[in-house]
């Protein structure tokens, strides 16, 4: 994988930032370690929900937790059709989509009470999307003081539960739909 350092010498021009490199990356960002048999938000309502971490499934889209979280609890909704793009969404997908994501930050809150939530989408590859042809909108807990440079410098994530037991705790404080 390589290692993550903070390098006082750089290639390049010189200037007055530091650099920190995280090499290991990589592997995410070129897909090495995306399913080479589909889509994984295609495939992932599909499979039991110990394996696929949905939490929760709607009529147009489903919430699942992000195999590569910032944070605990970081959920994706997805819409079940495979689709790139935010236009591209049925006005009812849009409205689901939106209840979902109200929804999801409600169960957070209750669950382990978040002090607030990053909410976005990345639309294509160029704008940081990892699965850029399946679109999702990314629910992210914070709390304060909640950033720091573990994952950089110590190459470690402090998660404090399983992505199972997470999954768990969620999907039973998610109120039923229907």
């Amino acid at each position: 994988m390589g290692e993550t350092f903070i390098s006082p010498v750089e290639t390049g021009e010189p200037d007055d930032l530091d650099r920190l490199w995280t090499p290991h990356r990589m592997t995410y960002i070129a897909g090495q370690e995306r399913p080479s048999d589909g889509c994984a938000f295609c495939l992932a309502p599909g499979l039991p929900a110990a394996d696929s971490l949905v939490v929760a499934r709607g009529a147009l889209v489903y919430a699942v937790l992000n195999l590569y979280p910032y944070n605990p609890g970081h959920l994706l909704i997805c819409p079940y059709r495979h689709l790139p793009d935010y236009t591209d969404l049925t006005v009812e997908e849009t409205a689901e989509l939106a209840v979902f994501t109200q929804t999801a930050m409600r169960v957070v809150r209750s669950t382990s009470s978040a002090h607030g939530f990053n909410i976005g989408m990345n639309q294509g590859s160029v704008a940081g999307a990892g699965i850029a042809a399946h679109l999702h909108q990314h629910v992210v807990p914070r709390w304060g003081g909640d950033a720091n440079f573990m994952p950089i410098v110590g190459r470690t994530k402090i998660l404090p539960q399983l992505l199972t037991e997470t999954r768990d705790l969620l999907a039973r404080a998610w109120p039923a739909t229907g």
